[in-house]
């Protein structure tokens, strides 16, 4: 007889793992619990999020996991080693979500929408936010998430006296047991490593590594990018200081113009902008390092184990951890961090960011890099 409460059975097609599905199969994975994450969005939120993965895996070995998110987020997500099933907020698959039951959820956001996926199946056990049904207000759903909650209500703790990275904060608001400073988990498939490495050789030209300049971010903080003529500048600089390095922009499909001004008469080379998420990734895992603001691009960077150098600007660089790979560099502005969504000052922090700061931590990443052999730092294909 078929194992039903297999991990691997669906009930409706032959198992991927095995063909005949009995008892005495070896692959045979029965889950002791299931498990569901929510978090939606912003898409460098939902990267960062992967490096709870591991501590959940700890805390519950046995897990089903189900992760809700926004789309385009789930294109990240797709065949993770650690995630059974990736559902959208999308009505179709809500209506499937309706069909389980979890004992816990984990929910992230701090937001109506993601305590309303809850409503949307079963769960014994909500771990991080709720919601206070009478007014509507996110409140922490146990006690201990209520330093991260705090930290959202109060800008002073955040900005200034708050010294935890946000993987850290997450890990304690969700109970996930000590914090153990797990990194990203956002691994490349066999295909996709493969692409990765083509990618790199045709890029590559004869030099010896490779700098990829993130241009972009989202609408939501345009402000958290480099003005065109910084990014020229920096590329003329980083051409002539550092000639072994070929220089690539990297971008989403909102970039795609920026970066044609950006490139005009330059020697640099323009990344697929337009190809996804996933070949994003693909393109992010090509390079050595990575320069960029507070974005998706710096999380992929991060997720990819590159030397990254950030700037800072209106967002907080203490809750960013880059594991000791690069550098964070502070805009200069006194009015930074401010997390504003618009702002009308004649100088912009990104104007004040150090362009010699940025070098400066650019050659020593290069150093980096080329110290231990290899420029390149290939991902892990992990499986649990």
């Amino acid at each position: 007889m078929p194992v039903s409460d297999c991990r691997h059975f669906s009930g409706y097609k032959p198992c991927k793992k095995n063909e005949f599905c009995d008892s005495s199969c070896a692959h045979k994975d029965i889950p002791q619990i299931s498990l569901l994450v929510v978090h939606l969005g912003a898409l460098g939120a939902v990267v960062r999020s992967t490096s709870l993965l591991r501590a959940i895996k700890r805390k519950y070995p046995s897990s089903m996991v189900t992760w809700v998110t926004d789309a385009p987020a789930h294109q990240l997500l797709h065949n993770h080693p650690a995630i059974d099933r990736v559902l959208t907020t999308t009505e179709a698959d809500l209506l499937q979500l309706s069909t389980l039951e979890f004992e816990v959820a984990l929910v992230i956001d701090k937001s109506l929408k993601a305590v309303g996926v809850l409503k949307r199946t079963t769960v014994d056990q909500i771990f991080g936010f709720t919601v206070n049904p009478r007014n509507g207000a996110i409140v922490p759903a146990t006690a201990a998430a209520n330093e991260l909650w705090q930290l959202g209500l109060n800008d002073e703790k955040k900005f200034f006296e708050n010294t935890k990275a946000e993987t850290q904060l997450m890990v304690e608001a969700l109970e996930l047991g000590p914090f153990q400073r797990d990194e990203y988990w956002l691994p490349l498939n066999k295909q996709e490593d493969l692409t990765r490495q083509a990618r790199r050789s045709e890029w590559l030209q004869g030099k010896s590594l490779i700098i990829g300049l993130n241009t972009g971010c989202s609408n939501v903080i345009a402000h958290k990018k480099l003005t065109v003529e910084y990014h020229r500048i920096l590329i003329q600089k980083l051409s002539h200081e550092i000639p072994d390095a070929q220089l690539v922009l990297l971008g989403g499909p909102e970039d795609t113009e920026r970066n044609v001004l950006i490139a005009t008469g330059l020697p640099v080379i323009s990344s697929e902008t337009r190809s996804g998420l996933r070949d994003g990734l693909v393109s992010v895992a090509a390079c050595d390092i990575v320069i960029t603001g507070d974005s998706l691009g710096m999380h992929m960077a991060i997720s990819q184990q590159k030397q990254v150098i950030a700037w800072f600007g209106p967002t907080c660089a203490h809750e960013i951890d880059i594991y000791e790979r690069g550098a964070k560099i502070l805009t200069k502005s006194p009015c930074a961090p401010c997390w504003k969504r618009a702002c009308e000052k004649d100088i912009m922090c990104y104007d004040q960011v150090s362009l010699m700061e940025i070098l400066d931590a650019v050659k020593s990443s290069r150093t980096n890099c080329l110290s231990r052999g290899s420029a390149a730092v290939d991902p892990a294909i992990e499986a649990l």
